[in-house]
């Protein structure tokens, strides 16, 4: 979708098209009073070329034209560019006000018309493209400080990892990578992206004796760090946010695993939501492939083999499959951080956690 903004913020670009001659005169009169840049077109598809070489703020066009008509162009307008449209008509008969709003239009307007109606119309458009356009302004900043926030929150439950910033942004990238492929809604997409960040909040509960311990685990070690799905759930619980609600089924459920020897709650197959077991690959391929308290960065063919182990095992299997089929997208966005070149791995061993289950 073309720029929001016409190429010169400052000035106001406004396309008039219409077969007659008198009326696209009598508008370039009116309009040159109010200021604005204004264009002329005698046809929907010399319009179309017009607004595709030089984005417009508004358009004002007739319905009854040869070739493309009025309510066509209003349709494309709509669906592959930013523009405002004003539609035009002297068969008012024919048309309903709500079916051309419908079609994507901001205003309607009967011929004949006066000069000030018109302009009256004009500017009251124009006010509530920039009101639209503070909105959004608005509400990118407040996005950027939201998301700023939560990177915030989760670098406190982890301070102590310094890969922990990057960690938390490739999570988010990997989830909304796989949501793509899985061909879900754009709203999921962005959900996945902005909540799977937060899935191991619930760590700032937990030991450091124990979150840095360099050796496997002991029996009531293992169990004591198994409850940050749950401290991370009580956390993120009870928001009316859709993000935060995404958050705390992911901070539960992460650690689920399909064949139900996951944790918290044993959890199996399609009964771990989706989001969870799409955060449990991502998760999972991240920390093999970084370095830890407990062992070295394992290299992507190592890491590959463990992820294909755990097919239907710990991980959803046609999650995993995709997941292997774009297996260095993947690795693309984990980053070309040296780790993986020349023959560092020659000599390389599982760690005792991995080696040992």
């Amino acid at each position: 979708m073309n720029d929001f903004f016409s190429s010169d913020p400052e000035t106001i670009h406004i396309l008039v098209v219409d077969d007659e001659p008198m009326i696209r005169a009598l508008l370039e009169q009116t309009l040159q009073k109010t200021g604005h840049a204004c264009s002329f077109a005698d046809n929907g598809e010399t319009a179309l070329e017009k607004i595709k070489a030089s984005p417009f703020d508004v358009v004002v066009t007739d319905i009854n034209m040869p070739g493309m008509d009025g309510i066509e162009l209003a349709k494309i307008i709509k669906s592959d560019f930013s523009a405002d449209v004003i539609v035009m008509t002297g068969q008012i008969r024919s048309y309903q006000y709500d079916e051309i709003i419908s079609l994507g239009a901001s205003d309607f307007v009967e011929k004949p018309f006066s000069p000030r109606e018109m302009i009256l119309r004009v500017d009251r458009v124009l006010r509530e493209r920039r009101l639209r356009q503070i909105a959004e302004k608005a509400h990118e900043d407040l996005k950027e400080s939201y998301v700023d926030s939560i990177h915030r929150l989760v670098m406190a439950a982890e301070y102590k990892d310094e890969d922990t910033g990057d960690h938390i942004i490739r999570i988010g990238r990997y989830c909304s990578l796989m949501a793509k492929k899985l061909n879900l809604s754009q709203e999921f997409i962005d959900t996945i992206f902005y909540a799977s960040p937060m899935h191991d909040i619930g760590k700032i509960g937990i030991p450091d004796s124990i979150l840095l311990k360099p050796g496997k685990l002991t029996h009531a070690e293992f169990e004591t760090i198994q409850t940050h799905t749950q401290i991370g759930a009580r956390l993120l619980s009870r928001s009316k946010s859709k993000i935060l609600q995404a958050a705390h089924e992911i901070a539960l459920t992460h650690h689920e695993k399909f064949n139900g020897n996951g944790y918290p709650n044993h959890l199996k197959g399609t009964d771990i939501p989706l989001s969870g077991r799409i955060v449990a690959i991502a998760d999972t391929f991240d920390a093999l492939t970084s370095k830890r308290p407990y062992k070295e960065a394992y290299p992507p063919g190592v890491t590959f083999d463990i992820l294909q182990k755990e097919r239907s095992e710990h991980f959803d299997p046609e999650l995993l499959d995709i997941f292997l089929l774009n297996f260095d997208e993947f690795l693309e966005i984990r980053g070309k951080t040296g780790i993986f070149e020349g023959d560092a791995f020659q000599d390389f061993i599982l760690s005792e956690r991995d080696r040992d289950g």
